[in-house]
């Protein structure tokens, strides 16, 4: 009878570790590798993940971006990614790259215990360390780099998503507690976290004394914007900028340099909002596009770029040549990038808590 049972229970088991690994399958690797649910960390699946990030990390410490670390690995897949663990020109923290496998291993360490989960965290916490600049930002990749790589890097929340898992690392908070890292490289991280702050503090755009918003990238030596690919010109950059000044609000008795940092950038985002319009897509000629159309019940949003002249929205295709309108850009690019978003709606909310929780008495009053 027992041995029955235990066949019928293994059976059980067996089909319950096929069934999350077939969803597990059917998720996208971002889906996967930003799943919360602590149960999710206890089975043969998350450690099959896990395993695998362990494989595509670089000696370097850090992982390359716009991979599939979920999918199943061939013997011949894995033989080329170890062939590749020596590379020190594809580590970075674009795309949410290393910051997401740094989660997710942290996540399963405290699930399982398995110190290869928690040693693979801590050589990427020194891979993140190691790329501080002395102003306190990082480059896109590292430890070699070309071109625009080594600007300092907001594009697509970069820095903020390492300066988010430094917050939580300094503070002792889950899924960063108990034992994960030692004493040294919390202070190390504290000591970190704050020079961030502070280059965040020290790149924010400056126009006649007032503080204002950021650029996608600001050059690591005189700190001013920077261009990136060819469709990505020195600007003011509203997606990345909302996620700045919402780590800034998140810090606790923010001091003035904080708050003034803060209060510029919403004073910036209320007088540059778009009202009246909306995007949608439509087809043509059996294609799908995207134009504004006017609607005056729309929420207000934002352009991705403004000039640094004039302060206007402007559009830009591969040739680097700016546009004021959308639709004077060639489909492929007009289609293919995020010219408008609505991030900066989120943070009026957010700064009317900010405002009471602080006591500021400064604060912006929107129309």
């Amino acid at each position: 009878m027992r041995a029955i049972r235990f066949t019928f229970l293994l059976m059980v088991m067996t089909i319950m570790t096929n069934s999350i690994s077939s969803q597990t399958q059917k998720l996208s690797n971002n889906q996967v590798l930003q799943q919360k649910d602590s149960a999710f960390f206890k089975t043969e699946e998350a450690r099959r993940v896990g395993d695998q990030l362990l494989f595509y990390q670089r000696n370097t410490g850090g992982w390359p971006k716009n991979v599939n670390m979920v999918e199943s690995l061939t013997a011949a897949q894995k033989d080329s990614i170890f062939q590749q663990k020596t590379r020190e020109d594809d580590s970075t923290i674009d795309n949410k790259a290393t910051s997401m496998q740094m989660i997710f291993l942290a996540r399963l360490y405290q699930q399982t215990k398995d110190d290869r989960y928690r040693d693979a965290f801590r050589k990427a916490m020194i891979f993140l360390l190691s790329g501080q600049y002395e102003n306190g930002g990082w480059p896109q990749f590292w430890p070699k780099n070309r071109q625009y790589q080594v600007h300092i890097t907001y594009n697509d929340n970069a820095i903020v998503n390492v300066l988010k898992i430094f917050r939580d690392v300094m503070k002792n908070r889950a899924p960063y507690d108990g034992n994960l890292v030692d004493s040294d490289m919390r202070q190390q991280t504290a000591k970190a976290f704050n020079m961030g702050i502070d280059c965040i503090l020290a790149t924010q755009i400056v126009v006649d004394g007032e503080p204002t918003v950021w650029c996608q990238q600001h050059d690591a030596v005189t700190l001013k914007p920077a261009k990136a690919r060819a469709y990505e010109l020195p600007s003011f950059c509203t997606q990345e900028s909302a996620a700045l000044t919402f780590l800034l609000m998140q810090i606790s008795k923010p001091d003035e340099c904080i708050i003034r940092a803060v209060n510029g950038a919403m004073k910036w985002f209320e007088t540059h909002k778009i009202t009246g319009y909306r995007l949608e897509k439509y087809k043509a000629d059996g294609k799908s596009d995207i134009h504004l159309v006017a609607d005056s019940t729309a929420a207000p949003m934002w352009a991705r770029y403004y000039d640094l002249e004039e302060g206007k929205p402007f559009f830009c295709d591969r040739d680097g040549e700016p546009k004021r309108s959308l639709a004077e850009i060639g489909y492929e690019r007009r289609t293919g990038y995020s010219w408008y978003n609505t991030e900066p709606q989120e943070l009026y909310a957010r700064y009317e808590t900010w405002v009471k929780k602080n006591k500021i008495t400064n604060r912006i009053i929107f129309e």
